[in-house]
């Protein structure tokens, strides 16, 4: 089984992505920062947070479904607020989604928020309500269960470093996991963290038989060329010991958003 997580920048990217999916055809991708805007006229949009602008593909949920559409997509979203047209603000959903291979069946799933709740009108102050997705799915493959999850962390200002908010946007990720969690069955917990390797989060999910594999495996980071700033870590992959794993790795070649991938198969 092949999984890719990745913070898809809001499809800034998405041409290489979507070819990078295409070519991958994971059995599993968990994306963070996913734009959905259905009443959009246009495919491009602009964000806007005071000097901070962005291109964003309008529908970028919708992009990644068409990509994959042998996969059931399921769009999570944290907030609602304007993107721009010009001069016109079109409501424009954000979060992330979840792309699973139809002939896994999903038998369970919870959705849930690790950061605030959903903010209705408008993103808000920073840090922003931030969403986790948990899905249980059977392999006949293997003929057993597991369970795959990915959160996008909160994204505070001052840098990556612990705070209170992020301590208890751990806790509320490990009681999410811990509504479907069983012993021995398959579990990997993924996603755009916003933390620094050493975080108290991983101390939090290691109560769960949890371990990264991005820290693991002496990577020296997961930011692609396109990230200006200091701090190269933002992404991690964790499993536990059900999970054998065949091959990980932080993807650089191609690049296809400011983060890099990260694709396990197992």
């Amino acid at each position: 089984m092949k999984i890719i997580c990745l913070n898809g920048w809001g499809g800034k990217l998405h041409k290489e992505l979507l070819a990078y999916i295409d070519t991958e055809q994971p059995d599993v991708l968990c994306l963070q920062e996913v734009v959905h805007s259905p009443s959009a006229a246009k495919d491009w949009l602009e964000y806007r947070d005071d000097e901070h602008l962005l291109q964003q593909r309008a529908n970028f949920f919708s992009d990644v479904a068409r990509a994959l559409p042998n996969h059931l997509a399921t769009f999570c979203p944290a907030a609602q607020g304007a993107l721009w047209d010009g001069d016109i603000a079109v409501p424009s959903q954000w979060g992330l989604a979840t792309f699973v291979r139809s002939t896994l069946p999903v038998i369970a799933q919870v959705q849930g928020f690790v950061h605030r709740t959903f903010s209705p009108h408008g993103y808000g102050e920073h840090p922003r309500s931030r969403v986790a997705h948990i899905v249980h799915l059977y392999d006949y493959a293997e003929d057993r269960s597991l369970c795959i999850g990915h959160m996008h962390g909160l994204r505070d200002p001052a840098g990556k470093g612990d705070t209170p908010e992020r301590l208890a946007q751990a806790e509320r990720l490990a009681a999410l996991i811990q509504c479907d969690a069983e012993e021995g069955r398959p579990l990997v917990i993924c996603g755009d963290f916003n933390v620094e390797p050493t975080s108290e989060t991983f101390a939090v999910l290691a109560r769960l038989g949890l371990n990264d594999l991005v820290t693991a495996g002496g990577f020296n980071g997961t930011r692609s060329s396109h990230y200006r700033k200091p701090g190269r870590f933002a992404d991690y992959m964790l499993v536990n010991d059900a999970v054998r794993v065949q091959h990980f790795d932080v993807v650089r070649d191609p690049e296809v958003s400011d983060h890099c991938p990260l694709c396990l198969q197992f």
